[in-house]
């Protein structure tokens, strides 16, 4: 399926950007970004064979530009969280902020509290001015400064028209894909009224499946806390008579965490992710392969995703206010099978289950993730000042670019069964390629 990268823009860039940069090479001064860098997806050459590269086939670089198309002392921004929390959202608010205040001189800075939900009247929920002083400490804290909530964001003419009474030129949401799709529908009401407002997403996504972009931030604070756990769980179950570690992890779609925690932990001899089939019951099932590991080397650990078997588990499809569905939690689901697989072979095992989810979720950044999110928030601020919308922020091949919302929401991202991220997990855990009974049926 062939994507167009390409950015739109509000206009034509008229004024000169209050910040100082360099348009050369050499001097040892920072130099402005032009709309004439890009970044190319595939990184894979094969040699003697030319490629030629098209404008909708490359990101454009993100950065300061030289020309800006937004007057500084005429801006009113906006800032708001949606969706379920992550760690680095706070470092998030406070980057955009700083830069917008700092670096371009912007005084009117609002963040909309709790969501998409604040910009609605019968919420009652108002909104905050936002300076350096009072978010320059946030970053230490977990959750949302400006609180967060699901829903909200099909209320698009109402969204809009908020917006328009609070006088936004630029707005930022910071959320993942359905908050990404709803600013795509607000920022389409926006070009159907012909308002010069600038829409810049931040992509936030713990689970790291946002299409194109190489890693959503809070992603290695996720991978960080979820080793720290499994540590516990390795312990617990070196220490007990065929001692088991079921730790649940997120992933709703997406076995990233499970997968990257794995590697980082060395403790982990079963990972359990959406993308790759298995079965609990008969000969080459989980259950055998978890009772074969437990007779060899008398304990185990189980990371499983919180997508994982839900073919299975969901017998009725039902979503959340923000349109995600609502999964079986298939944790005790597995703690019970496995319980249950022991009982019957009057085999003797202790069992520990660990689901520590919403700890990770509100944590505090890491510092990696907090240095990311510091570079995310400060691209942002560069991209709605120069005019772009209907974009968000993202690292691709360790460059920050800009995507374009419908492209980054076309698909999710998702651990590849056959690539080299799930091959050295099976070479960590050392666990079957495959734990089905029929391998040929697993596809079909």
């Amino acid at each position: 399926m062939a994507y167009d990268f390409t950015i739109e823009s509000l206009g034509k860039c008229n004024i000169k950007s209050p910040i100082s940069m360099s348009k050369v090479h050499g001097d040892f001064i920072a130099n402005y970004v032009t709309d004439d860098e890009f970044i190319r997806l595939e990184t894979t050459v094969k040699l003697g064979k030319q490629e030629s590269m098209e404008r909708a086939q490359v990101f454009e670089a993100a950065g300061p530009r030289e020309m800006i198309y937004f007057s500084p002392q005429h801006v009113h921004a906006g800032l708001v969280s949606c969706g379920g929390l992550c760690p680095g959202i706070n470092d998030v608010i406070r980057a955009i902020v700083r830069c917008l205040w700092y670096r371009y001189g912007v005084r009117r800075i609002t963040g909309i509290c709790y969501g998409f939900k604040g910009f609605l009247p019968e919420y009652n929920f108002g909104s905050m001015e936002l300076n350096p002083n009072l978010v320059d400490d946030i970053h230490k804290l977990g959750g949302t400064f400006l609180g967060s909530a699901r829903g909200g964001g099909k209320e698009v003419t109402k969204i809009v028209d908020a917006m328009e009474q609070l006088n936004l030129n630029m707005l930022f949401t910071i959320g993942g894909d359905g908050t990404q799709r709803g600013a795509l529908d607000i920022a389409e009401e926006i070009g159907r009224r012909q308002l010069k407002i600038a829409n810049i997403g931040i992509p936030k996504t713990v689970d790291n499946d946002f299409s194109f972009i190489q890693r959503s931030f809070g992603f290695d604070t996720a991978v960080a806390k979820a080793v720290e756990v499994v540590a516990a769980a390795h312990m617990e179950a070196h220490s007990q008579i065929n001692g088991i570690g079921l730790v649940k992890v997120m992933g709703r779609e997406s076995g990233f965490i499970a997968a990257h925690t794995a590697l980082a932990s060395h403790e982990v001899n079963f990972v359990l992710i959406p993308e790759i089939p298995f079965e609990l019951d008969g000969p080459n099932g989980f259950l055998h392969h978890l009772e074969t590991r437990l007779l060899k080397h008398k304990h185990a650990v189980i990371i499983v995703a919180e997508g994982a078997l839900q073919d299975q588990l969901l017998k009725e499809i039902k979503t959340d206010a923000g349109g995600n569905v609502k999964m079986a939690d298939v944790g005790p689901f597995i703690r019970d099978k496995i319980i249950e697989y022991f009982d019957s072979k009057e085999m003797e095992i202790n069992l520990k289950y660990i689901d520590p989810s919403y700890q990770i979720r509100s944590a505090q950044a890491n510092p990696s993730d907090s240095i990311y999110c510091e570079r995310l928030g400060n691209a942002a601020a560069h991209a709605a000042m120069a005019g772009k919308t209907k974009c968000v922020i993202g690292l691709v091949n360790n460059e920050f670019v800009h995507l374009p919302i419908k492209a980054v929401v076309s698909r999710r991202s998702h651990v590849d069964p056959e690539g080299n991220l799930w091959r050295d997990t099976l070479d960590a855990t050392h666990q079957p390629i495959l734990m089905v009974n029929n391998p040929m049926a697993a596809f079909f």
